[in-house]
């Protein structure tokens, strides 16, 4: 099952709205690397193993 974590959910100045969704590491790679560039997190096996525990299973979307 695909994987998502949501900006909405971790409290910040800019209030960021991303949502990024897909296979688990690859959401954590790319979640790690936004926290990085975006908010200014120090990428870390701690930053990663938090995103990794705030992982939701996706919803799928049906028109």
């Amino acid at each position: 099952m695909r994987k998502m974590v949501d900006c909405r959910d971790h409290p910040s100045e800019m209030n960021c709205t991303l949502v990024i969704a897909g296979e688990e590491e690859e959401v954590v790679r790319a979640a790690s690397e936004h926290a990085v560039s975006v908010h200014g997190h120090t990428d870390s096996p701690e930053l990663r193993e938090q995103i990794r525990s705030s992982l939701r299973d996706e919803v799928p979307q049906h028109a």
